[in-house]
């Protein structure tokens, strides 16, 4: 599969089976989070993967993460995290989000469904996970086997902006 066309037919999902994700699909996740690019190649991130009930309760105390099997909390370090030198910007939350937007593609690619969740409560993550004051979470991937049917591919037609207001040329 293309890319694009991987791009394409990612859509957010928000009702899972119960089915689990197999080992090898979730190690191939993990692969592509781990090859994915980060400023300065510093590597300012930290995934924590929950599977099991205990973990999955512990997160649902935070965020809806819609009775998924898996679910991956992704972490920026900010002790590692390279920051912009004319404004201080610290990079880990893109960091953090480039390594999801991996992620998510390659569950596409595999046949899962995701959901990017930012919508939940980071004092309760850290607290449940008993995070240490240098990981923020930034976002929860859920992942699982989609009981939706599948978007459009081609609505982006229709629900993106055009490519005229997305992109300048040139730009003065």
């Amino acid at each position: 599969m293309e890319l694009l066309e991987t791009a394409k037919k990612r859509f957010s999902v928000r009702s899972y089976t119960d089915q689990k994700v197999e080992p090898e699909k979730l190690n191939k996740i993990l692969e592509a989070a781990h090859v994915a690019p980060t400023a300065a190649n510093l590597q300012p991130v930290h995934l924590i993967v929950a599977q099991s009930d205990e973990a999955l309760a512990k997160i649902s105390m935070a965020a809806n993460i819609y009775n998924a099997p898996l679910a991956i909390i992704v972490c920026a370090d900010h002790n590692k995290a390279w920051v912009r030198p004319f404004d201080r910007k610290q990079t880990g939350d893109i960091d953090a989000s480039i390594l999801t937007d991996h992620m998510m593609l390659q569950a596409t690619e595999l046949g899962l469904g995701t959901v990017w969740v930012c919508f939940f409560k980071p004092d309760v993550i850290k607290k449940e996970f008993q995070l240490p004051d240098n990981l923020e979470p930034i976002n929860i991937l859920v992942i699982g086997y989609g009981k939706e049917t599948p978007a459009d591919s081609e609505r982006h037609v229709t629900t993106r902006i055009s490519m005229k207001e997305l992109v300048s040329y040139d730009y003065l």
